[in-house]
């Protein structure tokens, strides 16, 4: 089998040659939360991201989950329907009262318990501060990754050399 390759150089800027004013920018975002419509569940999102999502939603916050939901509400229709339309399917799915007793569909089950932990990891335990500086909060490696080797018992190996 022949395989022929082509490879095309790409030159891409590098961060030294942006715009300070760029730079400033995205490092100076302002994050606020936004809570779904449907479900519940609290985000922070740029305010821009915010009223992209409200305009495809009609005025309406969903979070990722939930956006993936109604496209599938959509796709699993027998007719086709509005966004609109399934955004309501989907809200009211969302807060239908779910019965005390396990439910008889493990899926159910599942989305609720999936749900319930997403709205607990959605609220911050502590307020979010901004971060200033050039490196920001990244992740730092504090030792090496190779395990140092240890012999448990020195004598043993004295005698393993005689």
């Amino acid at each position: 089998m022949i395989t022929t390759v082509i490879s095309d150089a790409i030159l891409m800027p590098s961060p030294e040659s942006q715009p300070a004013a760029t730079k400033l920018t995205t490092e100076t975002a302002e994050v606020e939360s936004a809570n779904c419509d449907c479900c519940g569940l609290t985000e922070e999102c740029t305010p821009e991201y915010i009223e992209r999502i409200r305009e495809r939603y009609h005025g309406k916050w969903i979070c990722g989950l939930c956006g993936e939901a109604v496209k599938d509400e959509i796709v699993r229709s027998e007719r086709l329907i509005t966004t609109e339309e399934a955004v309501a399917r989907h809200v009211s799915f969302c807060r239908s009262p779910i019965s005390s007793g396990p439910s008889p569909d493990p899926t159910v089950h599942l989305i609720a318990a999936v749900r319930q932990i997403l709205r607990r990891r959605s609220m911050p335990c502590s307020p979010t501060t901004v971060v200033s500086g050039g490196a920001g909060a990244g992740l730092t490696r504090s030792e090496s990754c190779i395990p140092n080797i240890t012999l448990d018992d020195p004598e043993k190996m004295t005698n393993d050399e005689n």
